[in-house]
């Protein structure tokens, strides 16, 4: 297979495996800004079911809140990610790496505060107890690559570790060693141990979402 490559514009190039679904959910970088941290991220809706259109049309502004009473309280939230890494290995890219997209919210990195103006966020579907698939680290593998190749990326986090308390995704079902060992990223770049070894308290009633409502400027949640 082909390695995946992004354009100049930050979409991902036509291959296997791969789709393009462009959110309205992003903005301009701050000038002269690229992003320099990866943020993981996991999300589910509703909450725990996998395989279905919901977190897709959220990211599109379409979502049918009549489809499930759970969702009826997303109703408004404007968000989006770079990337949706399906259970199947499925990448559907939302919005090119090289514009701001909306899923860090309140979040901070190395004293630096509005991750999403450095950051791309790639959420996988999932939970954060549930174990990951071998098909979501291969599309990682593929994908990780092509980042790093059109960005001049620093660190990969957690949602967890840039909102510490607020965010727990993408939990301890998420497998860092096998990630970086798959994916070429140095360990010096990945969450240091004392970060992997917290336990955050599992919120299933509130999945992990970025947040924008309309009208602001950077996600809040």
């Amino acid at each position: 297979m082909r390695p995946l490559v992004l354009d100049r514009h930050g979409w991902l190039k036509p291959a296997s495996g791969v789709m393009r679904a462009p959110s309205p959910n992003h903005d301009e970088r701050p000038t002269g800004q690229d992003a320099t941290l990866l943020v993981m991220h996991n999300i589910s809706l509703p909450p725990g079911r996998f395989g279905g259109p919901e977190v897709v049309d959220l990211f599109l502004n379409q979502l049918n809140y009549s489809t499930h009473p759970w969702l009826e309280r997303l109703r408004g939230l404007h968000v989006s990610a770079h990337f949706f890494v399906r259970r199947n290995g499925l990448i559907v890219q939302h919005v090119p790496t090289s514009r701001r997209a909306w899923h860090a919210g309140v979040s901070s990195y190395a004293g630096r505060e509005r991750c999403n103006d450095f950051s791309i966020g790639i959420e996988l579907e999932g939970t954060d107890t549930l174990p990951y698939t071998d098909e979501q680290y291969q599309a990682l593998q593929g994908l990780i690559p092509a980042i790093k190749t059109r960005h001049p990326l620093k660190a990969v986090r957690g949602h967890e570790h840039i909102a510490p308390g607020r965010k727990t995704d993408p939990g301890p079902a998420f497998d860092w060693k096998r990630f970086g060992r798959e994916s070429s990223i140095l360990p010096r770049y990945l969450p240091p141990r004392s970060a992997l070894d917290k336990t955050y308290a599992i919120r299933p009633q509130r999945p992990n979402l970025p947040v924008k409502p309309p009208g602001t400027p950077i996600a809040q949640d």
